[in-house]
């Protein structure tokens, strides 16, 4: 059973505190299928990752500590970008109008702890990225066509082995990115039993099944170079089955998922209904 984790908010909807909290009600497994951070703005979070010659980012980690199953970040996150401002206001490799993407780092299901780097080729990649990643064997891309490429033979097995692995889990916590819908499609979609859409201050409801047929329908936006359905076109066609309060937490709160699972109990439970576990 696969309970679904979305955002309604493009930045900052509150759904790795929620997913927190979640994980910490349920002993679920954590997965965060696709996850980024900036080398600017989240600095400190990446110099930790390069420390140790690794990519992973603050979400994944908080995820990681929640489920408690001594787990390493990059086993919950298969793919991980690093972005950076693009000064220039150029839209870059993937069209972001405000930053460009450095590098991926993708899990390989055959050899987990061997991951492959995928670098742009069309930017210069920060010294401090360069020394501490093995990126003398990363594959290089310089068109959105050659990143569909490598998507297609790199980045969807990785994707494809998560999928296959949290089907088979009694009880898995999902998290997406952004404000997407489904942040995994190899997902069976009778395998998503409840999704919670968090944005500041409130949670709501929707059964996995009617939420995965509204995704069927929504109309697709462009996203890293890709189509992909995102929240709000898909909750247009739905009306949820409860809408929950999410009280403010301060910052000590968020970062204690037993004392976020106290705090968002209500919308907990609501979840859990409409996945049939209550």
């Amino acid at each position: 059973m696969i309970l679904l984790v979305v955002g309604s908010d493009r930045v900052d909807a509150g759904k790795t505190t929620f997913s927190t909290g979640l994980l910490e009600r349920t002993g679920a497994v954590g997965a965060k299928p696709r996850a980024g951070n900036d080398y600017w703005f989240d600095h400190d979070d990446c110099r930790r990752a390069l420390a140790d010659g690794r990519l992973y980012g603050k979400d994944a980690t908080r995820l990681a500590t929640a489920e408690a199953r001594g787990r390493a970040p990059e086993r919950l996150n298969p793919v991980h970008r690093l972005w950076r401002p693009s000064p220039g206001g150029g839209t870059g490799l993937l069209g972001q109008s405000n930053r460009e993407f450095v590098v991926d780092r993708i899990n390989d299901p055959e050899a987990p702890g061997e991951p492959t780097y995928v670098r742009n080729a069309t930017v210069d990649v920060p010294d401090r990225v360069a020394t501490a990643l093995p990126l003398e064997d990363a594959v290089p891309v310089d068109s959105v066509a050659e990143l569909n490429d490598v998507t297609a033979e790199r980045y969807v097995p990785a994707f494809e082995a998560l999928a296959t692995d949290l089907e088979a889990t009694d009880v898995a916590v999902v998290e997406s990115y952004g404000d997407i819908a489904r942040p995994l499609p190899a997902i069976d979609p009778a395998s998503i039993a409840a999704v919670a859409a968090v944005e500041p201050g409130r949670a709501r409801i929707y059964p996995g099944d009617r939420y995965c047929r509204a995704c069927e329908v929504a109309s697709s936006s462009p996203k890293d170079g890709s189509l992909e359905k995102r929240v709000g076109s898909v909750l247009d066609y739905l009306d949820p089955l409860e809408r929950v309060r999410l009280p403010p937490l301060e910052s000590e709160e968020r970062e204690d998922s037993k004392r976020v699972a106290a705090a968002y109990a209500d919308a907990y439970d609501a979840l859990l209904e409409a996945a049939g576990r209550v």
